[in-house]
């Protein structure tokens, strides 16, 4: 087994029982994003993907701990990595572009790599999928609250009272600013497609719920 394909399985029964948006397939999704961001932009091929793989590893310790999942993953990362014989240099190349990958953190990304992890992270916050994860992820961040108290600081309109409101609120604060954040051109023609489904959706949600919620770009 390669080294790619231990980080997959190490992953996989990392997140097995994940409950909100950082599963295996936002992992899977990442990783095939950043192969198809990569034919157009380049890049070590191996350091992306185990980037994509690892990048959320750490999620489970922040929901139970609250701080800061990137970080966590880049010192699991490291760990998993250096137990399985990867090179330091490889390891080191790995950690920092899973370090800076956090949209919220707004760290500028060191390497072709970095951007690209960024740039397929925060695709996979648009589109169909993008919906579908934001209102997954308010409904199990509202769970987690209940259940132990937990709180995302960083997510605080999963908590409104009224979710579409919540919802709303969230659309106006990451989705739609997140193209003027992309690192590559590749990265950019992916968001203007999924972008505008997106407006589709909310055009249709602000007629069915008689509200003003279009949020434009």
């Amino acid at each position: 087994m390669d080294l790619i394909d231990k980080a997959r399985s190490y992953v996989s029964e990392v997140l097995r029982d994940e409950p909100s948006t950082h599963d295996m397939s936002h992992i899977d999704r990442v990783e095939s994003v950043c192969i198809n961001i990569h034919e157009h932009e380049g890049g070590n091929i191996e350091v992306l993907r185990l980037a994509a793989l690892l990048h959320d590893v750490g999620i489970v310790k922040e929901h139970n701990e609250g701080g800061d999942h990137a970080e966590y993953s880049a010192d699991i990362a490291r760990e998993f990595l250096s137990r399985a014989g990867a090179d330091t240099g490889l390891v080191e190349h790995v950690i920092s572009c899973i370090r800076t990958h956090r949209f919220s953190r707004g760290l500028k990304a060191g390497s072709i790599e970095a951007q690209i992890l960024q740039d397929a992270d925060r695709i996979d916050a648009l589109g169909a999928v993008g919906i579908f994860r934001s209102l997954v992820s308010m409904g199990a961040l509202r769970a987690l609250k209940q259940t132990i108290g937990t709180v995302k600081e960083t997510s605080m309109n999963a908590y409104a009272s009224d979710p579409i409101d919540g919802f709303s609120d969230y659309m106006e604060n990451k989705p739609f600013k997140i193209r003027d954040r992309l690192n590559t051109d590749a990265a950019r023609k992916i968001a203007d497609e999924r972008i505008e489904l997106m407006h589709v959706y909310l055009n249709a949600l602000e007629v069915e719920t008689f509200r003003d919620i279009n949020v434009l770009p």
